[in-house]
């Protein structure tokens, strides 16, 4: 007798239903991007009514299950000394929250100049490599100063896209080549070129405050009201990630984020509403040696250097506080102030997209970077600052005498100026390093505050981290967290491989092995190696003086040992040998990654 057709029960076909589908997310081959269409593989029928008429429902594309929201914050050439969430003056309970719940990396790095970082941070690898040996209007056609991406190295955005998040970007962009920045484009580097669904903000290396040129996509667009009527980049910024997030949520509930908000905060011109700046009235009185010396104290109490590390000397380049003129000591102490509020005022605005996450109950389920700065403190202000930015810029800083600025006092930071503070400013600021912004040579240009908060995904809370870490990690750090490997294909091309490293292995394990040990610099012919805790260096020009430059073999190398936090202490003469493997070694660094030729 013929055996009886069973059939499954209802319940258990479901369950079956829910495990194929399980099991196909976690099948797809996400290695070559867009992932290809599935072929539909079943009998052809031609009339709809037919029973054996049946397809697989449309399947929405998502990332692995698990992936989180990501969101990056970066604050505009802000050094290491510059937060008080690492010892800075600068008030940033945003950064001291997320740091009390999640971790803060001291030994963090970027490239000492904005466009590059920038490059890097999207692309994880290095600047060169991605073309932006500088920022894009000193482009030149050499392979690694180009300005122009190369296709085999798609940006984290598309990929990111292509499995399945939603993806944004806010504020400054300055990775366009300069003959690109149009309306008419090509947009293939803009933000929505490069991956990016939305983008609100500028194309360039600093905007107004007040009256920024803002784009919508790649439309030109006017901001909503005036700064009569209250208007700060900064707020509008904010109020359009926040807008965005809350949207997205609603409307894609179960697909996961990836938000890079990037204010021209807290780059020149140094703009800021009074309300922030009056709260520092005073504080700067004492110059800017006496600063450093208390953010140094600060910095040790906190943690964030050890207590053995020194305290770098102050380069004869930079005039004393005492030395300067008793007449333009208010307008300096003024401009230090206005910079405060600015970055108050820019931790603020990011306490709000903060706030809008745990608003809707996702904070938690985010994994954020809050990187304090592109670079180190920016000392293109001249040594005695400047009302109008524009002066330096074309040459003639000379223009602007004490007299000047000092009937100018009371219009710093509003939209009647285009302000700057003084180079002593910005190497306190920078406290405890050597140097500034632009010199990748030393810390003072490239190590930068790193916080990173994922409370459901890293359970240690509140402490410090000290792996050595570049910019070019966060991409594959991403990936990694997301369950998502490096693509080999995008858009038919093949890809070469991230040049960074995952930050994950130190969530909870404080003493992780490092395993980024080698990492070039090169910034204006500013050259540095670490390895393995050892730093070659040399500083080949300085920001704020204009001139004809050596030869780079008349350059002075400088050597710093492992035990050496703040590159206090060379020690080149006891270790010549040591110091000849290093500079093979940044050669051959230098050729791999195409920083060559200088």
């Amino acid at each position: 007798m013929a055996k009886k057709k069973i059939s499954p029960k209802k319940d258990s076909a479901k369950k079956t239903s829910i495990q194929n589908d399980s099991v196909l997310q976690k099948d797809i081959h996400r290695t070559i991007l867009p992932i290809p269409d599935e072929q539909y593989v079943g009998l052809t029928t031609y009339d709809a009514k037919d029973p054996n008429t049946k397809y697989p429902p449309i399947k929405e594309l998502r990332p692995p299950a698990g992936a989180p929201n990501v969101l990056i914050f970066l604050i505009d050439d802000a050094g290491f000394g510059s937060s008080s969430a690492f010892g800075g003056p600068c008030y940033t309970p945003t950064a001291e929250k997320l740091a009390e719940n999640g971790l803060k990396y001291t030994k963090f790095h970027t490239t000492a100049l904005c466009s590059p970082t920038r490059a890097a941070l999207l692309s994880g690898r290095n600047h060169h490599s991605v073309g932006m040996g500088a920022i894009t209007e000193m482009a030149t056609s050499a392979p690694g100063n180009s300005s122009i991406r190369p296709k085999n190295k798609a940006p984290l955005a598309e990929t990111l896209k292509l499995n399945g998040y939603s993806t944004a970007q806010f504020g400054k962009c300055h990775e366009v080549p300069a003959w690109q920045v149009t309306p008419m484009g090509p947009f293939q580097q803009w933000p929505t070129g490069s991956g990016f669904e939305h983008f609100y903000g500028f194309v360039g290396g600093e905007a107004n405050q007040y009256y920024p040129g803002l784009y919508e996509g790649t439309t030109p667009v006017e901001p909503d009201k005036t700064p009569e009527e209250g208007y700060t980049l900064n707020d509008d910024l904010s109020k359009r990630v926040c807008t965005y997030i809350r949207q997205q949520k609603v409307l894609m509930p179960d697909k996961p984020f990836f938000v890079y908000y990037a204010p021209g905060a807290t780059h020149a011109p140094h703009h800021v509403p009074r309300e922030w700046s009056d709260k520092y009235k005073g504080k700067f009185d004492k110059g800017w040696d006496k600063l450093r010396e208390e953010i140094f104290a600060r910095q040790k109490k906190l943690g964030v250097i050890p207590k053995n590390a020194k305290l770098t000397d102050r380069p004869e380049e930079i005039p004393a506080w005492n030395d300067i003129d008793e007449k333009l000591k208010p307008v300096l102490a003024r401009e230090m102030e206005i910079y405060a509020g600015f970055m108050e005022q820019t931790d603020h605005c990011m306490g709000k997209v903060v706030d809008t996450l745990e608003d809707l109950g996702i904070l938690d389920d985010t994994l954020i970077f809050f990187i304090v700065g592109d670079n180190g403190a920016s000392a293109e202000g001249t040594l005695h600052g400047c009302f109008n930015e524009m002066t330096t810029l074309n040459g003639i800083p000379g223009i602007e005498t004490t007299e000047f600025l000092l009937s100018k006092i009371n219009d710093f930071g509003t939209p009647k100026a285009y302000n700057h503070y003084a180079v002593g400013w910005a190497h306190a600021l920078n406290t405890p390093y050597q140097w500034t912004k632009q010199v990748a040579s030393h810390w003072g240009g490239t190590r930068n505050g790193l916080i990173v908060h994922w409370p459901k995904g890293i359970k240690s809370k509140g402490e410090m981290r000290t792996q050595f870490h570049h910019v070019i990690d966060v991409a594959k750090t991403i990936l990694d967290i997301a369950g998502l490997p490096e693509p080999a294909i995008v858009n038919s091309i093949q890809q070469a491989p991230l040049e960074g490293v995952t930050m994950a292995d130190s969530f909870d394990n404080p003493d992780a092995p490092e395993t980024h040990t080698v990492q070039y610099f090169e910034m204006f012919g500013n050259r540095g190696l670490y390895l393995n805790g050892w730093t070659a260096v040399t500083k080949h020009s300085t920001p704020w003086i204009a001139g004809n430059l050596p030869p780079f073999d008349e350059d002075i190398w400088e050597l710093y040992g492992p035990d050496d936090w703040t590159q206090s202490n060379n020690i080149v003469k006891q270790n010549p040998e040591k110091l000849k493997e290093m500079q093979r070694l940044w050669l051959i660094e230098a050729t791999k990654y195409n920083c060559v030729p200088l």
